[in-house]
């Protein structure tokens, strides 16, 4: 249903009329709601492998990534997830953002997204709950993707969605 212009007009003005704490509850009630994660693209010094994590149920590999603590610095939480999932332990100032930095999917997550280096005999260590295994795979000859790491890694030029227009898959929640 349109809203006609002069009856929004009015709300918009009555809106700003109200305090400031008042207008931000109303926002914070009526906007939509994200979680908010970090994902680390871990690679080789030489570029040419990239650390990839099978998780259950092991239809795909996917990159260490995870929901941030509530106050936790994004970058924070990315070196976090990337050592709690990898066992590899890289400092937050080793992690640049990617750029663009946020994915926002469409089913109510935001993706903060992390690049950083890691020696090719880095060793892994697996809990073999939350991840099965974790490994280095060679970035042209990747296994079998989840559908939004595949997408992600597109954006990024890696993978074979790299150059792909992420609105133009149908039926992954990007």
């Amino acid at each position: 249903m349109k809203i006609p212009r002069r009856l929004r007009g009015y709300g918009y003005r009555a809106f700003y009329r109200l305090p400031g704490r008042v207008r931000r509850r109303l926002v914070k009630i009526g906007g939509p709601r994200y979680s908010v994660g970090a994902v680390t693209v871990i690679r080789t010094p030489s570029l040419d492998r990239v650390v990839l994590l099978r998780q259950p149920p092991g239809r795909g590999w996917g990159l260490p990534a995870g929901l941030l603590k509530k106050h936790e610095e994004p970058v924070v939480g990315a070196a976090r997830e990337l050592f709690e999932e990898s066992g590899l332990r890289l400092s937050p100032a080793d992690l640049t953002p990617g750029n663009p930095n946020a994915i926002v999917h469409t089913l109510g997550w935001i993706d903060l997204v992390f690049f950083g280096t890691a020696a090719a005999d880095a060793q892994f260590t697996v809990d073999g709950g939350e991840v099965i295994e974790a490994r280095w795979w060679p970035v042209d000859a990747l296994p079998a993707l989840t559908p939004n790491t595949e997408l992600l890694l597109g954006v990024y030029g890696i993978g074979p969605a790299a150059g792909r227009d992420p609105a133009d898959s149908a039926g992954v929640d990007w």
